[in-house]
């Protein structure tokens, strides 16, 4: 090989770690682990009562419990009636239920799956699933309650009873805290 020859080649391994770099700068975002301590991942989905287009952004400074499942998931649906009750309970006193469902069925189905089971709260929807990949679940149901920093204070995977006592204590506290500005940076 001629020294042209080997200077092309290392240009190219050059170009080719350089564009490595720039994929994994931009990703860097999307590879954040999603954790304990960090910062919700921003999103949209779609309320089913509205038809609008709701982002995590619209409960800022607000106590969340984001709760991320779909209609033929049982543990999901062993779980829906404590949420029920925990925002029946919680949300007049401040508590944000952001209730996320990841369907490839159309918006009634989901609107009929809720009625014959009498939920009430809100719920948004997710078609793609996109959230399921920002938030890294592993499947469904994954719960995330969020302080009102927007940061991930406590992570479930599968069913859990939202209403015990221990889950409502968690959350009381969240309330009573009040919210810290953000700081510059």
């Amino acid at each position: 090989m001629t020294n042209r020859g080997q200077w092309i080649a290392v240009g190219g391994v050059l170009t080719a770690i350089g564009g490595v770099l720039v994929a994994a700068v931009t990703m860097s975002n999307d590879l954040a682990p999603v954790s304990l301590g960090s910062k919700a991942p921003a999103f949209r989905a779609v309320s089913l009562a509205t038809g609008d287009s709701v982002a995590l952004d619209h409960y800022a400074g607000d106590v969340v419990l984001l709760n991320i499942w779909a209609t033929w998931c049982a543990p999901c649906e062993e779980e829906m009636p404590s949420i029920q009750r925990l925002y029946e309970e919680m949300a007049p006193k401040g508590l944000k239920l952001v209730s996320v469902s990841v369907e490839f069925s159309s918006a009634d189905a989901v609107r009929q799956w809720l009625a014959d089971r009498h939920l009430t709260f809100p719920v948004l929807l997710d078609k793609g699933g996109r959230i399921e990949d920002l938030y890294q679940t592993t499947g469904v149901p994954e719960t995330f309650v969020l302080n009102r920093q927007g940061v991930i204070v406590k992570k479930v995977i599968g069913a859990t009873q939202w209403d015990a006592p221990a889950q409502k204590a968690l959350i009381d506290r969240l309330l009573a805290e009040r919210a810290q500005p953000q700081s510059g940076g």
